[in-house]
């Protein structure tokens, strides 16, 4: 007879959990076998004690078994995805999901809405009029054959013990363990069929991890669990000590991939992380032997327009406009209200406090205070300040665009707050801090 107090009580005094354990006990939270409270002393324990390799892969595996798993047998190429820990303006997967299938991967990606102070790159592509990010899993298979990518939400099928589960630590403290972490984010990758993953573990003040040891502590558990599962992995560790991209906000950050995408030029920090984070997606998959022949596939890619084409064939596959390249400054939502934010003094831009600039875009209205409301995929900031950067008194900072002219005044302040201006240049901080292999 299972009992599902046993392993808790196990995972209390810290006595290992092997695999029937913790599928039995994954089976339960799914058909309401295993109560709420249960699995909140389940999160609780893990939390205080920490799984070892061998737990948190067996849980994973139940996780990812949870539910339905997709099999993409059959397609001529390797079927390999990206995950970020999220972020301030990182619209990477944007622009690499197509950029790997020009390559001759298949990505087939389930992403994730705005979480706290960072985007979600379904609400970001819900500002493309029509793009449908629930798609029947036909349209979802057929997209992914014929377009090499489909960005999605997940599905109800897919690993459906995350759901409940992460409903419970949002409301019991149990969040940050480290462990619960890795387990929600590669079930469902595993649970999406993936045989290959590459992990963008962000660090720094806009990001979930705000320090290099806690940033590594993850990204080697994420590793480790995901090559334990048999899914070969390795993870960057990126810098988010200012927002990545030149905006933030649902549209313009459409706007700025869909420009990346057509003219091959971005904003420096974004254009290396995206490369980056591609190449190694190439080379764990097999698609490139080294780094240099990587990011020349890379290159060709973006200038011979292919990537870009693939892009709006997505977008047209799932129920966007066909002519998305050529007509989206008309069809993207445009704010009313457009606020420069002038420096108060001449120097250099020292410090740009991240999240509360991410929290900024949330008050304009591009992010969600509650899970019920609506966003306004039309607001956002862009900025012109990035870290280093010399500017004169006066020299526009960001430009804020709004509904109506009282949330610009706030968003103003808050940004002058948050992006600190001092007499000399900061250290230069990489794109790239560490890889993980």
């Amino acid at each position: 007879m299972f009992l599902p107090q046993e392993v808790i009580r196990k995972k209390r005094d810290a006595v290992p959990l092997n695999r029937d354990d913790l599928t039995k006990f994954i089976s339960g939270v799914v058909d309401g076998s295993v109560g709420e409270g249960q699995v909140a002393a389940f999160a609780m324990a893990t939390l205080l004690k920490g799984l070892s390799i061998d737990e948190c892969v067996s849980l994973t595996l139940a996780m990812r078994d949870s539910g339905e798993t997709l099999d993409w047998g059959g397609l001529p190429g390797p079927v390999v995805d990206k995950h970020s820990t999220g972020g301030v303006g990182d619209l990477v997967s944007l622009v690499l999901g197509p950029l790997v299938a020009a390559c001759g991967g298949f990505v087939p990606m389930i992403s994730g809405r705005g979480l706290g102070h960072t985007g979600g790159t379904l609400d970001k592509l819900e500002s493309i009029p029509g793009y449908n990010t629930t798609p029947d899993a036909e349209t979802f298979r057929r997209t992914v054959r014929e377009c090499g990518v489909a960005i999605i939400g997940q599905t109800a099928s897919l690993a459906p013990a995350d759901k409940k589960i992460y409903a419970v630590r949002d409301i019991t403290a149990t969040v940050e363990s480290i462990d619960l972490i890795t387990a929600s984010i590669l079930s469902k990758k595993l649970a999406a069929g993936l045989r290959f993953l590459v992990m963008d573990v962000k660090c720094g003040n806009g990001a979930f991890m705000d320090n290099l040891d806690d940033a590594r502590t993850l990204a080697r558990r994420l590793v480790g669990v995901a090559n334990g599962a048999g899914m070969p992995t390795s993870a960057l560790i990126t810098g988010m000590d200012q927002p990545l991209a030149g905006s933030a906000g649902n549209a313009l950050e459409v706007r700025e991939a869909i420009e990346f995408l057509k003219t091959g030029q971005a904003n420096p920090r974004l254009r290396e992380a995206t490369l980056a984070l591609c190449a190694r997606m190439l080379l764990v998959s097999g698609l490139a032997a080294d780094p240099a022949s990587a990011l020349q596939k890379l290159e060709s890619a973006l200038s011979s327009g292919l990537a870009a084409e693939i892009f709006a064939k997505m977008v047209r596959h799932l129920g966007g406009s066909g002519d998305i390249l050529e007509k989206y400054g008309s069809l993207l939502p445009q704010a009313k209200n457009r606020l420069d934010v002038p420096a108060p003094r001449g120097g250099f831009v020292s410090k740009m406090d991240t999240r509360d600039l991410g929290l900024a875009v949330v008050s304009l209205g591009g992010g969600r205070a509650r899970v019920e409301d609506k966003i306004d995929h039309s607001v956002g900031i862009v900025f012109q300040a990035q870290l280093g950067l010399q500017v004169s008194k006066g020299q526009p900072l960001a430009t804020i665009h709004a509904s109506d002219p009282a949330k610009a005044e706030a968003a103003r302040q808050s940004i002058l707050r948050h992006i600190h201006i001092g007499d000399s240049v900061p250290p230069a901080q990489p794109v790239v801090l560490e890889t993980i292999e």
